[in-house]
C-alpha cells in the first residue's frame, strides 16, 4: 500500500495499486517466458500459420478475379504430370549435392580455420561470410557473365586456355545444374563454416591431449574426437539445407527468367511460380505448394530418424 498524502485522492490511491498489480504480474517468473516469445509466436500465426491454412483451403479452388469455386480434389489429381516430375527430379538433384558440398566442405574448412596452420582467422572468417549478404540476384547476373555463351566469357576463356572447348553454359542440363549448385554453394559455404567454427569451441582441449597421449593421428582424432561432437550442428545444417534446397527459387530464376530450355532448371518452386503467378492459376500453384510442403516433412522427418535426432541423450 503506497503512502498517502493530504493532496492524494483515493481514486489516485486506487490506480496505483493497480499498476502496482499489473507490473508484478507482468514480472513474475510465470509471465516473463510468454512475453519474450510473444514476437515469435504472433509473427508464426499471421506469417507462417494463417497463410498455410489458406494455401491449403485455396489448393482445393478454382481461384479466378472475382469468383471462387469448390472444386475438390481436381487440382491434386492434376499435380502428377511429367513436368512436375522433371522439376522434383531437378530440385532433388540439387539438394542431394548442395547437402554433400554444404556439409562436409564447411566441416573440413572449419576444423582448418581452427588449427594453428591458418593464420589471419578473422580475415578469413568475415571474408567467407560476406558472400551471404549479397543479393542473389546480384550475384547470379554476375554468374550469367562469367559463365557466358561466348567464347569472351571469364569462364570459357580459363576452358580455352587449358585446351577445352566453350560451353553453352545454360542451355546443357548438366551445366545448368552445375551452375545453380555453385551459386548456392558460394553463397552459403561461409554461413555454415561459421556454424561449426562456434561448434568447435566446445570441443574439450583435454580429449585431444589424452587422444595425443594415447597415439591417436591427426584423422582419427578428427573422426573419434571431433566429429561426434559436431552431430548436433551436422544434424542441424543438414536439416536447414534440405529444406533450403527444395525451396530454391532464386539460383533457378536469375539464370532462366522465361523458362529454361527442356525444363532443365526448373524446380518444384519455379513450377509453382509458374502455373500460381504466370499462368494465374492459384489454385492449382497452391496445390503444388501443398504437396511440397508435405515432401519437405517426410524428407526431413526421414533424416532426422536416421541420423538418430529424436534418440534421447542417453542412449
Amino acid at each position: 500500500m503506497l503512502p498517502t498524502s493530504k493532496n492524494t485522492s483515493p481514486e489516485m490511491t486506487v490506480t496505483a495499486n493497480r499498476s502496482n498489480k499489473v507490473l508484478k504480474f507482468l514480472n513474475s517468473k510465470k509471465v516473463v517466458p510468454y512475453i519474450f516469445v510473444s514476437p515469435f509466436i504472433l509473427s508464426f500465426l499471421v506469417l507462417s500459420l494463417y497463410p498455410s491454412i489458406q494455401a491449403i483451403i485455396m489448393s482445393f479452388q478454382r481461384v479466378l478475379p472475382g469468383q471462387t469455386t469448390f472444386i475438390g480434389m481436381s487440382n491434386y489429381s492434376r499435380v502428377l504430370n511429367p513436368t512436375f516430375y522433371k522439376a522434383l527430379s531437378n530440385t532433388s538433384i540439387y539438394v542431394l549435392l548442395t547437402v554433400l558440398i554444404l556439409v562436409i566442405t564447411p566441416i573440413i574448412l572449419a576444423v582448418l580455420l581452427d588449427s594453428k596452420l591458418v593464420k589471419f582467422k578473422t580475415f578469413f572468417r568475415a571474408s567467407l561470410f560476406l558472400p551471404a549478404l549479397a543479393s542473389t540476384i546480384v550475384a547470379g547476373m554476375v554468374f550469367r557473365l562469367m559463365f557466358g555463351e561466348t567464347d569472351t566469357a571469364v569462364a570459357n576463356q580459363i576452358l580455352n586456355w587449358i585446351g577445352l572447348e566453350s560451353v553453352d553454359w545454360r542451355y546443357n542440363a548438366w551445366s545448368g545444374m552445375f551452375l545453380m549448385v555453385l551459386l548456392c554453394s558460394w553463397r552459403w559455404m561461409g554461413v555454415n563454416i561459421l556454424y561449426f567454427l562456434a561448434a568447435l569451441q566446445n570441443v574439450p582441449k583435454e580429449l585431444y591431449e589424452a587422444a595425443e597421449m594415447d597415439g591417436a593421428s591427426t584423422i582419427k582424432k578428427f573422426f573419434y574426437v571431433t566429429l561426434p561432437f559436431l552431430k548436433p550442428v551436422t544434424i542441424f545444417v543438414t536439416t536447414i539445407s534440405v529444406i533450403n534446397g527444395f525451396r530454391m527459387f532464386e539460383e533457378s530464376f536469375v539464370f532462366w527468367e522465361a523458362g529454361s530450355p527442356g525444363n532443365i532448371g526448373l524446380t518444384v518452386v519455379g513450377y509453382l511460380y509458374q502455373q500460381g503467378i504466370q499462368q494465374n492459376d492459384m489454385g492449382f500453384g497452391a496445390a503444388i505448394g501443398v504437396v511440397l510442403m508435405l515432401i519437405i516433412f517426410a524428407v526431413s522427418f526421414f533424416q532426422l530418424i536416421l541420423t538418430g535426432a529424436f534418440k534421447k541423450g542417453d542412449e
